[in-house]
């Protein structure tokens, strides 16, 4: 039995000052606050000021105790043990225990979370011998889970309110209930979520600030105006497109980081529809993949911030020997190589140099999209496809891919996270066709050879043997690709150097805020 007492890096220094309200940018609109239910970004720039997890993690990847205050993990890998903070109570007043963990990883986060059925994929069965005691007991050892229990990957949610309801259609979905260091007041459609101090925080003198407002504003230059004049003193996830924080970069006042990043590995890529429409021969998704130009991509429309897809995975997990390099990933494109493949593929162009037509859905979270489908429309133009773009808002936009898989072709980022399991299995597993969940398999991709090795890649312990696994999954995936990996993308924050405290978690503006102050 390994067991590990967890600490925070110390008590909260007294130059720290209380007070005042940090209004921030949600870009755009979250659908609701169900981030039980959805991993959609601006969610996450939300509910996790409101909901804790078990663990946060710092920027070197340290875990952080929240509502767990130690772990320990039997010595065959299949039992792991939660010791749970006393004391802590809900924003309603009613206590939090065992059973609410229970609750949330076995009704909830397994059974309709995005991500949930791949993190907690070995656990049969949460025991709570006491209230402030949870022990998962697994089918196989799965350290992975030890990394996905962040307020925004994991959040804890109250059994007493969702017990015996829809969860899906709960009430809780607008009207947020959590342990976190902000109570949700008021959401202002259109305008602005409002959370205010959580008086009976159980850290004591946290939060500093009695407010945090997330505001919406649709237009881009309009949000960029709001953070050169101070309005509002922080944005991530590029709600200030990278043209204009670029530019802010050099004033006094304003800063820019890529810190707070580290355990998310977002990837852009563009989804296809592989069972209807012009994409089911995945001869049409690898000419899409050899044409497109990812180093133009990332410089002309990014400023630089990303690195080129390599395969299905990204590089990032060449630090654990499970990146390989895959042929049909060209850096710079090569657009007489995407024409050889659709033309030995029988796709030949009509007297206008058409092959096919589509529609090509965008990701509605601002400027830096619409014009990434400006180019990737000029360029699948040079190959023959014919492609009219499409921009809605978010609910429509993610039902529309998600729920009615009504599109042929959708640009998208995924977090594929610290580990495969977590983030990158989802989109590929035939068990993770989940109509009506966002953000996994919504190409409704299968393929039993694909799903056995997804399989024993979960469980391998062996590192050589896992990494050949992982080999074996990014062939395939550059043969068969159902998805086209476009380059690992660098967000960037924007933020007001007056704004303190806020940058010490790796999971950044999805972090709590409880030690954000400001310096006036």
């Amino acid at each position: 039995m390994v067991a590990l007492a967890l600490s925070f890096g110390g008590a909260p220094a007294l130059a720290q000052k209380a007070g005042g309200t940090l209004v921030y940018l949600v870009q755009p609109e979250p659908p609701s606050l169900a981030s039980y239910v959805s991993t959609s970004g601006p969610i996450g720039l939300v509910a996790p000021k409101i909901y804790e997890g078990l663990f946060d993690y710092d920027n070197d990847g340290k875990i952080i105790p929240v509502l767990a205050e130690s772990y320990s993990v039997s010595d065959d890998g299949k039992t792991v043990t939660f010791k749970l903070r006393q004391g802590v109570t809900w924003h309603d007043g009613k206590p939090f225990t065992s059973a609410d963990v229970q609750f949330t990883v076995m009704e909830v986060l397994s059974k309709v979370h995005p991500r949930g059925p791949n993190s907690f994929r070995e656990v049969t069965a949460v025991e709570t011998p006491d209230d402030h005691t949870a022990i998962f007991k697994l089918k196989n050892p799965a350290p992975y889970m030890l990394r996905a229990l962040s307020a925004y990957e994991s959040p804890i949610v109250p059994k007493h309110i969702l017990e015996g309801t829809d969860i899906k259609s709960n009430k809780l979905g607008n009207n947020p209930v959590g342990t976190g260091p902000f109570k949700f007041v008021e959401w202002k459609k259109g305008q602005y979520v409002r959370l205010d101090k959580n008086e009976n925080y159980w850290r004591e003198g946290l939060p500093y600030l009695d407010r945090v407002v997330g505001r919406f504003i649709p237009d881009a230059s309009t949000r960029t105006a709001a953070m050169e004049n101070g309005e509002v003193l922080y944005a991530a996830y590029n709600a200030i497109p990278n043209i204009d924080a670029v530019r802010l970069k050099e004033r006094d006042d304003i800063d820019v980081t890529t810190d707070g990043y580290s355990m998310i590995n977002p990837m852009t890529l563009i989804e296809f529809n592989t069972q209807d429409g012009p994409f089911i021969d995945p001869a049409v998704r690898r000419a899409v993949s050899t044409a497109v130009d990812r180093r133009f991509l990332i410089d002309t429309v990014f400023f630089g911030y990303g690195n080129p897809a390599t395969s299905a995975l990204s590089s990032n997990f060449g630090a654990t020997g499970l990146h390989a390099s895959m042929p049909n990933f060209p850096e710079k494109g090569n657009i007489d190589a995407a024409k050889k493949i659709l033309d030995d593929a029988g796709f030949k162009p009509d007297g206008d140099g058409v092959r096919m037509r589509a529609t090509f859905d965008l990701i509605p979270y601002g400027e830096d999209w619409r014009r990434a489908g400006e180019y990737l429309k000029q360029v699948l133009g040079d190959i023959g496809i014919a492609v009219d773009l499409r921009y809605e808002d978010v609910p429509t936009w993610l039902k529309r891919v998600y729920h009615n898989y009504d599109f042929t072709m959708n640009l998208n980022y995924f977090y594929q996270l610290p580990d495969p399991v977590l983030g990158v299995h989802r989109h590929y597993g035939t068990d993770q066709i989940r109509q009506g969940t966002h953000f996994v398999n919504s190409s409704r991709y299968s393929n039993p050879n694909l799903d056995a090795l997804l399989a024993s890649g979960a469980k391998e312990p062996d590192a050589e043997k896992r990494a050949a696994i992982y080999k074996d999954i990014q062939s395939i995936l550059a043969d068969d690709m159902p998805v086209v990996n476009l380059f690992e993308l660098q967000f960037l924050t924007v933020y007001n150097t007056k704004l303190k405290g806020a940058y010490g978690s790796a999971l950044g503006a999805y972090s709590s805020f409880a030690e954000a102050w400001l310096d006036e």
